[in-house]
């Protein structure tokens, strides 16, 4: 078995960050809506997310609290500050060019009697109100060793200090690279160690495009299906299969902010039992009378079931259509047993991806899957990418990265035709022996037109030109 690694460039944010396929320049940027799920970033570097609604209160971890309606109506990528719960927009910093110095930081010695203020000192300016700026400018005036720092580790320190008492936040717009990286920062087991890079490939493999129809089943908190959901744009259809007996909730989900007809118009879900051909729903009882059904809420209950029992069938009889173009699996299953199920259902020619964060899971689909006639070109590949730090001079990897994303097992579904034959078959042409063939043409032979493009020689062995 061979694994091949793809090295992705800063390239892949673009496929998951396009909202559409228009320039910048054409769409205006989008704003915070009261509703909206926002993600923000904190001065220590921490993301978190956060529900804005209309004349509500919004708390912001320890950096306080602020009045909601004061971020509706925002551009995202704002930096504001918190300031008797309201709102105040700081301007970005400008580009400044760090000299180097011949200032080291060999013989500094950041101790507690550097730093003269103390904590109940620093805990007293901010109960009186003095600005986080001026608390950082008054520790640097009494640091003793500050002078002695050079450029970047003065920077640093100002930096360290923010992130301690600055009460500022950033808006992020919660596109589909930073909603699967905020995820992957924060609990990467619930989506099963799939990164931004790994989920740019997977719908990359999988080929999804508006207007489609898809199978997915999703055991990764909904990221795959907000991934086929973003690319869909509210055309085609993408049918999950869960292992509940009421549709999933994807949490992923909420966060991406889906107009509501996006998902409603395009999302279905059946559970495995549901998802049988051999299965019988039940149905809802419709051979009650008027007389027999008394009240308005027994009335009610029945109109529900059978709005439900309708919209199971229709999902049903969607599956069972076939002829699906494409199928993705992120499962904690195992993933050969799924694809006994579901790959009938695929047409022929489309793609079907399989993700697993352990390599011998899909190691062992990809040996089975190369002996199955049904099944063309089966490969594992695996996403590596890995962050840098750029400055002048000091350009390096990042010491903390994670290892891997997880493993992508690709492979296309054809049609397993006895009766087939080769293509190549049908443009075989029999070849008489050359005696026989000189003899039948005659001595006017030679003077036969060949046909266009043929490579036929003459007794002296030199290529007859044709005319093209």
């Amino acid at each position: 078995m061979s694994i091949k690694k793809k090295k992705i460039c800063v390239a892949f944010d673009r496929s998951l960050t396009m909202n559409a396929s228009t320039s910048t320049l054409e769409t205006p940027p989008s704003t915070i809506q009261s509703g909206d799920y926002v993600l923000v970033r904190q001065p220590n570097g921490d993301v978190r997310g956060i529900k804005v609604e209309r004349d509500s209160t919004v708390q912001v971890g320890r950096i306080g609290s602020f009045y909601a309606n004061e971020l509706i109506n925002q551009t995202y990528g704002l930096t504001h500050e918190i300031a008797e719960k309201k709102l105040k927009v700081i301007p970005p910093r400008t580009l400044e060019e760090v000299e180097d110095t011949d200032a080291t930081n060999e013989l500094i010695n950041d101790g507690e009697l550097v730093q003269p203020l103390t904590i109940t000192e620093i805990t007293t300016l901010k109960q009186a109100g003095v600005h986080a700026s001026d608390i950082i400018k008054k520790q640097i005036e009494q640091h003793a060793n500050y002078s002695l720092k050079t450029e970047y580790s003065k920077e640093k320190y100002k930096k360290r200090k923010e992130a301690k008492y600055s009460k500022s936040f950033t808006t992020i717009e919660p596109t589909l690279f930073n909603v699967c990286d905020y995820w992957f920062n924060k609990d990467q087991n619930r989506i099963r160690d799939i990164r931004p890079d790994t989920l740019s490939h997977l719908l990359l493999l999988a080929n999804i495009q508006p207007g489609r129809r898809y199978l997915a089943v999703d055991d990764a908190s909904g990221l795959v299906v907000s991934g086929i959901l973003d690319r869909l744009r509210g055309e085609g259809c993408l049918l999950t299969i869960c292992d509940t007996d009421s549709p999933p909730a994807y949490p992923v989900l909420a966060n991406m902010n889906f107009k509501p007809n996006e998902v409603s118009s395009v999302l279905v879900s059946l559970n495995w039992a549901t998802a049988q051909e051999e299965y019988t729903p039940i149905m809802a009882p419709s051979d009650l009378t008027p007389e027999e059904i008394r009240s308005d809420r027994q009335k009610s209950r029945l109109k529900k079931r059978k709005l439900i029992s309708d919209a199971l069938a229709k999902t049903r009889e969607e599956l069972f259509a076939g002829e699906f173009d494409g199928l993705i699996i992120a499962s904690q299953y195992d993933p050969s047993s799924i694809l006994e199920r579901l790959a009938p259902y695929v047409a022929g020619s489309a793609s079907i991806v399989v993700h697993s964060p352990h390599l011998q899971v899909v190691a062992d689909l990809q040996t089975e899957l190369r002996s199955a006639p049904g099944f063309l070109a089966p490969t594992v590949t695996e996403v590596w990418t890995r962050q840098y730090q750029i400055l002048p001079g000091r350009t390096h990897p990042t010491m903390n990265t994670s290892g891997s994303g997880g493993y992508l097992l690709h492979v296309i579904k054809v049609h397993d035709d006895q009766t087939a034959t080769s293509v190549a078959s049908h443009r075989q042409r029999s070849k008489k022996p050359k005696t026989q063939e000189r003899a039948s043409e005659g001595p006017s032979a030679s003077t036969t037109p060949n046909p266009v493009g043929s490579g036929s020689k003459n007794t002296a062995g030199t290529p007859i030109p044709t005319l093209d």
